[in-house]
């Protein structure tokens, strides 16, 4: 693997409660992405990905805080960064496709200026020229008629016409670094494999690196060369998206897998959850956060689950998982009768 582009060591992010208390919504994650490479981070809601995704660009606003750890853009940490420092990086070396972009968008603001909007404040550019160019960006994310919806409103775009605006948005300055929040959340199964698609093409010809934000593995199946499970504000597993898909060794990413709706499923039949919920980060825990929900704890009475933290273990070539009875796992040795 190339050398990383953007390097997460240890951060931690934590939204105060009171005095006393406070939810530590990202635990001390380590995660990287490579030079043109696409991750897919991935998990259920609650589980920390939007957080560390803000945290990526300090966007997190109070009450919530990064208590610890680095961001290490191409070798700069990003936390050292000045306000001026910070505001030119963004939109110039990394942009942001937020959930929601119906709500993103400035609803009295032409579309046309929202997306010249990033090239007017960061390049010496010309009022003609940035519209130029805008109606350029919305024509090379498929925008139909693009001279004609530079001059529409948001309220007057479609779901997917609106999250394409986003993506033109994000690309305006073509940035090395791309993190896409829940791009496709909302949108039917038609407009979701165009935006993918879109996705995929634009990082592959420019040469973006893309995190994707999600909680469908099947969606960073499509497009991902990396996945990264997320739970409970920890990354449980990381590895190339084939053995993830196809020998996953946590739990929870098992039960994420079997959770998705398969080809040829018996109409009518039950689709297979994980019962329980995630935990509240509010509460500090000593064990492993999954364990109430782990069948495989359950099965194998696994006590260290309810007393330690597991460390990351390589299962496979480029492939880790935070498990102490996951297949292949060393720690699996602390298993104890009960």
């Amino acid at each position: 693997m190339s050398k990383a582009l953007l390097a997460i060591q240890g951060v931690k992010t934590e939204f105060r409660l009171g005095r006393a208390r406070a939810l530590q919504a990202v635990q001390g994650v380590d995660l990287s992405i490579s030079a043109g490479e696409i991750v897919g981070l991935v998990g259920e809601s609650g589980s920390g990905k939007s957080v560390l995704a803000l945290s990526m660009l300090r966007l997190v606003q109070p009450p919530g805080q990064i208590t610890d750890g680095h961001i290490l853009f191409d070798g700069e940490d990003v936390m050292q960064m000045s306000a001026r420092a910070l505001s030119a990086w963004r939109g110039r070396d990394v942009g942001m496709i937020f959930q929601q972009p119906q709500s993103c968008l400035n609803p009295v603001k032409r579309i046309g200026w929202q997306v010249a909007e990033p090239l007017l404040r960061h390049e010496k550019i010309g009022r003609k020229a940035a519209w130029a160019a805008a109606i350029d960006l919305l024509r090379a994310v498929g925008i139909p008629a693009p001279e004609e919806k530079v001059l529409a409103y948001p309220h007057e775009l479609s779901g997917g016409q609106a999250q394409r605006v986003m993506i033109a948005i994000a690309l305006a300055l073509k940035p090395r670094l791309l993190i896409a929040d829940e791009p496709t959340t909302a949108l039917d199964v038609t407009i979701q494999a165009q935006i993918l698609e879109l996705l995929s093409e634009r990082c592959r010809t420019l040469g973006t690196s893309l995190l994707l934000v999600t909680h469908d593995l099947g969606v960073v199946a499509r497009i991902a060369d990396r996945v990264a499970v997320m739970y409970a504000g920890r990354i449980v597993e990381e590895g190339p998206v084939e053995a993830m898909l196809t020998a996953p060794s946590h739990p929870y990413t098992k039960g994420l897998i079997a959770a998705a709706p398969q080809l040829g499923q018996a109409q009518g039949g039950r689709l297979k959850d994980i019962p329980g919920a995630i935990p509240d980060l509010s509460r500090p825990y000593a064990g492993c956060a999954f364990a109430p929900r782990c069948e495989l704890r359950q099965s194998l009475s696994l006590k260290a689950c309810d007393n330690a933290q597991p460390a990351p273990t390589t299962v496979g070539s480029a492939h880790t998982v935070r498990c102490f009875g996951a297949a292949g796992s060393i720690q699996s040795e602390m298993r104890v009768t009960s």
